[in-house]
């Protein structure tokens, strides 16, 4: 099921999205990868984190400081 975001969710990605854009993509994009539960499952290794979550941004997201709603 593909992530549709709501009202409430878009007042905080443009709350977010005025301090920090990056911090506001990767807010979407962890919103888009939860499941029904809301969970999001990631390596358990701290560097593989971030390997994945950037190679994802970079997947994702063509700018990924842009305003993407």
């Amino acid at each position: 099921m593909a992530f549709i975001p709501n009202r409430k969710f878009k007042k905080k990605y443009r709350q977010i999205f005025r301090r920090d854009p990056l911090s506001a993509n990767l807010f979407l994009l962890l919103c888009e990868m939860a499941g029904h539960s809301g969970e999001v499952v990631l390596p358990s290794d701290p560097k593989a984190i971030d390997q994945e979550l950037s190679s994802l941004m970079q997947a994702r997201f063509q700018d990924p400081e842009g305003w993407q709603l």
